[in-house]
Order: structure tokens, then sequence, then C-alpha cells
């Protein structure tokens, strides 16, 4: 348990790192990564590709032994409590070959602990699919709702999601994501979803974790860290001892996004930034302070 939170987590991690590759030709997925995902939140994993966000998802559901560093699953190392853990990369891997009953018969098999096949039934239902109907056969919504079906239908107590819904159109989206917080609200299950729709994530999810290059940008309740930034604008005044996240010309002065550290001037006029504004000015400044709020900062993790 982190020593700066006592709430419970549905993942810790500490100097989690993972490596690709041998010698000269080694390359790192996740770097020194330590920070924690509260229990009960829905969970926006974002950052570039080949940030290392399907290395963590893989590391997390257990599918995956890092080079060095730990993490824990709800409450036990990973790979532990496999039947607690949901987890749904972005392939959906499906059998093309059998029908939608067969899959979800298959999905009863291989969790005889913890299935529950009236809801799994429900969710196929839900969206008017035949039960005999092929996989091979269905559209990329249809696919991935027998996918969530199968996911969900464990009654995981943390689901971890790899761009489920990337190849979906906006209202499949929409009510796919629909079921998803849904689930959350009733059952209280813990989601880690990757996805580059911000508009997405600035309804659906609480908290964010910001991954590039390895390392964690950003990490907190989307509240927070919302709270803690400031678009700025104006000219001719230092900024100085506020944290400059990024600053571009604009006519005659310049826009910043700012955390501030005391009071601003009166020189310059703020504003509050949307979810898109702070997660593309952390992706443009790499070289930016790091900033995680307490309930998602680790053990090891550094005060912002």
């Amino acid at each position: 348990m982190s020593t700066t939170d006592s709430a419970p987590a549905a993942i810790e991690a500490s100097g989690l790192t993972q490596r690709y590759g041998r010698g000269r030709r080694a390359a790192l997925a996740l770097e020194d990564c330590s920070f924690r995902v509260p229990a009960g939140s829905v969970c926006a994993l974002v950052g570039p590709n080949g940030a290392g966000k399907s290395t963590f998802l893989r590391i997390a559901a257990g599918l995956l032994r890092p080079d060095s560093g730990t993490v824990s699953v709800l409450g036990a190392a990973s790979g532990t409590h496999r039947d607690r853990v949901g987890y749904l990369d972005q392939s959906q891997p499906l059998y093309g070959h059998l029908s939608v009953a067969d899959t979800l018969d298959l999905g009863a098999r291989l969790n005889t602990g913890h299935w529950d096949a009236g809801y799994a039934a429900r969710i196929v239902e839900q969206g008017d699919l035949d039960p005999r109907s092929r996989i091979r056969g269905l559209s990329g919504g249809q696919r991935t709702r027998v996918a969530l079906a199968l996911t969900l239908g464990k009654r995981p107590d943390l689901l971890l999601l790899d761009e489920p819904m990337a190849e979906l159109d906006p209202l499949a989206r929409q009510q796919l994501m629909g079921l998803l917080l849904a689930d959350a609200a009733e059952n209280g299950t813990s989601i880690v979803l990757s996805s580059h729709v911000v508009a997405e994530l600035s309804y659906s999810c609480d908290h964010l974790l910001l991954i590039d290059d390895g390392r964690v940008r950003l990490a907190g309740s989307v509240e927070e860290l919302l709270a803690a930034h400031t678009v700025v604008t104006g000219r001719g005044a230092d900024l100085a001892p506020h944290t400059v996240v990024e600053s571009h010309p604009t006519g005659r002065g310049l826009t910043a996004l700012i955390r501030p550290r005391g009071p601003l001037a009166d020189t310059w006029q703020t504003q509050a930034p949307t979810l898109e504004e702070l997660l593309l000015a952390h992706l443009r400044a790499p070289s930016s302070p790091a900033f995680l709020t307490p309930d998602m900062r680790g053990d090891t993790t550094p005060a912002a």
C-alpha cells in the first residue's frame, strides 16, 4: 500500500521497467514508472503509439513479466488474481467459425469459478445479436460487444481494455462505453481504458494516466489535474516562479499552460484548460516536469 494515500489501489507500480531486445538494440518500453490506480476508478490510459501503454496493460494482466520493478494488482503480484481480472486487447481474439452462443459457452467453460451466464447473454441480447450468428459474419461493433460480453461475464474486479473500440463508429462507441460505465457503477469495477479519443475520455473517465516514451507524465483525477493547470495569455511579464509546461507566441504576447505557484500578475489573462489542451501541451513538451496527484503517486514517485 502506498504511504501517500490510505485508499486501496487496484494497481500499484513501483520502479516498473520493461525492455525489448538485447544489447545495443534493446529499447525501453517502460522506464522506472511508479504510480497507483485507485480502486473503483475509471482511469483513461493515454499516450502516443509506442509509448508503453499496451506493455503496461499486459504486465498488469499477468501476461508479461517486467525486467525490473514490481506491479501489485488487487493487492497481490500481477498474475495472481487472473480470475478477478478481465483483459481485452485491441485485436479482440475470437474464433470466427464459432457462433455467438458457442463463444459464450466457451467463456463459461474457461471461467468455471467466476462466470455469470445471464449477464453475458444480456450484453449480447442488448445488441440485437442472433446467438446462432457466426463470429466471422459480425460487424466490428458486434464483435466488440461479444468480446466485452466474454470479458464482463467473468464479473472481474479489474477491467483492462487496450483500445477495444478503436474501429467503431461514434454511436457504437457511445453505446458500448455506456455499458462499461453502467457495469462500473453497479459493481464497483475498476477500469483502465486505453484510448486516443479525448472527447470520449472527458465524459467517461474520472482518472487519467499519461505515458509518453515509457515514462509517466501525468497521473491523477481529471478534476484535480485540470484544476492544477491554467492557460495564461499576456505580454511582457515574467512567469517565474510558476511551472511552465508549454508556451508559444500569440500576436505580440504569448500563451502558456502553467502550474501556478502563487498569485499571477494582473497582466495575465487566465482560463481553465480543456482536457485536450492539457494532454497536447504535455505531449508537445516532453521535457516538462511530470505531475502526479497524491492519490496516484506511488511510493517512489517524487512530489510534483
